[in-house]
């Protein structure tokens, strides 16, 4: 049978489903990746306190001078370094994984993995 729903729809029953699964404490925030068609964005967020501690895009000054076609893994992978190096310098070392409904693939992997590789444990 052929899924009729619009993408989006579908990608947005998964991400609650997941949700009801994963959420970020103060001891162990949540690394919450949203991409669209042109950027990727990442942040981390206590769920408990409701507070975004982190934040990195592909709209930010310095990965827009680097990389200025911003859809494509290599600037996923400098996304994920930069929202690791901003997450240790304010003392987050451990995170829990949110991939937002998002296949574990392409953009979202090059992500976590540069994440993982600048020091956040997940």
């Amino acid at each position: 049978m052929i899924n009729k729903e619009p993408r989006n729809k579908v990608r947005l029953r998964r991400h609650a489903r997941v949700r009801k699964l994963v959420s970020g404490t103060a001891d162990r925030p949540r690394l919450c990746v949203f991409r669209s068609a042109s950027h990727i964005y990442a942040q981390i967020i206590d769920d408990t306190a409701h507070l975004t501690l982190v934040a990195a895009s592909s709209l930010d000054a310095g990965v827009k001078e680097v990389h200025p076609n911003s859809g494509n893994v290599e600037t996923a992978k400098t996304v994920g370094k930069l929202v690791a190096e901003r997450a240790i310098e304010k003392g987050i070392t451990t995170v829990v994984f949110d991939r937002g409904g998002y296949p574990y693939h392409g953009r979202v992997a090059a992500l976590a993995e540069a994440a993982r590789e600048a020091g956040l444990v997940f």
